[in-house]
């Protein structure tokens, strides 16, 4: 499907990944250092405040510098990818943090009582029941990623964010519009199957949602 010159169903197709593999490299890499963060009053003391610095550092800056630091050309997608992963690890070390504070004592307890080790632990106790905090942080991770990418068309690697910077080249509003509007449609998309995706895996949180509100 071509409009304003530009065919839209690859750029969609890029923007999707653009902001997607980030986000789930972020948690790969976000899984272990939350984890650590979690269990080490220092290294949360670390952890937390330096992904929180990384967040504020403004992301054309980041761009701009990531072909300088990987050593890629200024057009490598790769710049986007691990500057957007970079904002997805300092969202996600957080999330996976609250989500462990949010397993009650009396259960870990439970479990190592069930002769639980750490490790079991962990991936049979802990990481399912901080499930519905960590698709929360996934999911504010996710849109953040959808809208830093068109940031990448300043520097050539936009996907649908090129439209923006073309339609300011031609002064044409409609061409910015349907862009704005593009990318908000595919993120409001992944963000309500990302909802699915955690009320599929933790039905129990949207059972127990009801309750607090009567409480």
């Amino acid at each position: 499907m071509r409009l304003f010159g530009a065919d839209i169903l690859p750029l969609a197709v890029e923007h999707i990944v653009l902001a997607l593999v980030p986000v789930i490299v972020g948690l790969v890499i976000s899984l272990p250092l939350g984890w650590w963060a979690w269990s080490s009053r220092g290294a949360r003391r670390i952890l937390l405040p330096l992904t929180g610095v990384l967040y504020t550092i403004p992301s054309l800056a980041l761009f701009v510098v990531m072909p300088l630091v990987l050593g890629t050309r200024i057009l490598d997608p790769v710049n986007v990818v691990v500057a957007l992963t970079i904002y997805a690890v300092a969202l996600l070390v957080r999330s996976v943090v609250d989500g462990l504070d949010e397993v009650p004592t009396e259960v870990m307890t439970a479990g190592v009582a069930m002769g639980y080790r750490p490790l079991g632990l962990l991936f049979g106790v802990q990481l399912p029941l901080a499930v519905p905090v960590l698709v929360a942080g996934v999911r504010v991770a996710a849109v953040s990623s959808f809208s830093l990418v068109a940031v990448g068309a300043i520097i050539g690697q936009g996907a649908l964010g090129a439209l923006f910077t073309q339609g300011f080249e031609r002064f044409y509003t409609a061409q910015i519009v349907f862009g704005l509007f593009s990318i908000l449609v595919l993120a409001l998309v992944v963000d309500a199957l990302l909802l699915l995706l955690g009320r599929a895996l933790a039905p129990w949180a949207a059972a127990r949602t009801p309750q607090k509100q009567g409480a």
